[in-house]
């Protein structure tokens, strides 16, 4: 089937093992009765095909994620922030990669990281068919302006919950009597010091600042 859609029909082979390695999958969760498998493959299809604006634009669908399984929690969340930004390669792959991980050892690792990023493999793949043709087009102009300033939104609201789980003591909140216990100082000054830190170093590399904060944390124990 896999020759006669590649030699007949015209298409791609990149997509062609993209959807057998896909059924591969599937085939051999439904076998094994890892029903984790199965939902962290949904979870991480919708993300990977709704997430548009880049890693950041991942965490809110992460963050609903710790509201529906018990596979990691919100302060894991923050956890995989970190980690991710600190390892190479694009943010929500090493997220769904470290989320998966948590869930499900490493077939859930293999599992996440495959499931996200497939929907934009096969996406760009029919994209660059179409795009040559319809980039003059008014509708594909307007619904990419449409796209940016959505994108956006994600990234700003994923932007508001890293910041409050790095900077805040959200589970001491019981009312506006206790906003000074709330607010965590230590990594509000490590926030404020690396923040004008980067602005009057732009030269230095930001894995020096990476380390400097994972070097706090150890030291004044955040």
């Amino acid at each position: 089937m896999t020759f006669a859609a590649v030699a007949f029909f015209g298409v791609s082979p990149v997509l062609m093992v993209v959807i057998a390695a896909a059924a591969g999958i599937l085939i051999n969760v439904v076998r094994g009765g890892e029903h984790d498998l199965l939902q962290l493959f949904w979870e991480f299809l919708k993300t990977g095909l709704f997430a548009v604006g880049g890693g950041l634009a991942t965490l809110p669908f992460l963050k609903a994620i710790t509201h529906k399984y018990p596979w990691f929690t919100a302060n894991d969340l923050m956890d995989m922030v970190a980690v991710s930004e600190s390892t190479p390669g694009p943010m929500g792959v090493n997220s769904a990669t470290y989320a998966g991980f948590r869930a499900a050892g490493l077939p859930g690792a293999l599992t996440a990281t495959f499931s996200l990023v497939l929907p934009s493999v096969i996406i760009i793949i029919l994209v660059s068919r179409a795009l040559d043709r319809f980039r003059s087009s008014s509708l594909v102009q307007n619904g990419f302006y449409g796209l940016r300033p959505a994108s956006a939104g994600l990234i700003f609201g994923a932007m508001f919950t890293v910041f409050a789980g790095s900077l805040l003591h959200l589970d001491l909140w019981s009312g506006p009597e206790s906003l000074l216990a709330v607010l965590n100082y230590r990594a509000i000054l490590l926030f404020l010091v690396i923040s004008v830190a980067i602005r009057k170093l732009p030269k230095v590399h930001p894995i020096v600042f990476i380390g400097v904060g994972a070097l706090a944390g150890i030291v004044f124990q955040f």
